[in-house]
């Protein structure tokens, strides 16, 4: 089997964990909140660019660089990729503008984006901070 096609079982393997996860996450919020603002796709963005903070930043600081590639591709690519949901925050972003909710919707780019890159430095802040 070649290095190429092990990445890709990898990487999709960790891919459906992640999808699975992020349609359990919206169910769970649909059901909790209702279907008037994605709540699930807010969540599974902020807390996916969390623990993508803290993956990498856990990576970089106690991974030898070698050794690294397969977790990186299989957690960040594979599970984290499937998890968070950029895609369906766009699609999310045109079905509020369509309904005429333009104000939600920019309120939800504005929140999605800076909360999720603030949830990343987060994370990496964390992961720097600890010892050793």
């Amino acid at each position: 089997m070649s290095a190429s096609f092990l990445h890709l079982l990898i990487v999709a393997g960790g891919g459906a964990i992640g999808a699975g996860g992020r349609h359990l996450v919206n169910q769970m919020m649909l059901r909790l909140l209702g279907p008037s603002f994605p709540w699930g796709t807010l969540f599974v963005n902020i807390v996916g660019s969390l623990a993508m903070g803290l993956l990498i930043g856990g990576v970089v600081r106690w991974m030898p660089v070698g050794s690294a590639q397969n977790a990186r591709l299989f957690l960040a690519t594979g599970v984290l990729g499937g998890f968070t949901t950029f895609s369906a925050f766009s699609l999310d972003v045109a079905v509020l503008w369509q309904r005429g909710a333009v104000a939600t919707a920019a309120g939800y780019v504005a929140v999605s984006v800076f909360a999720s890159i603030l949830a990343l430095f987060f994370g990496l802040w964390v992961m720097r901070g600890l010892e050793p």
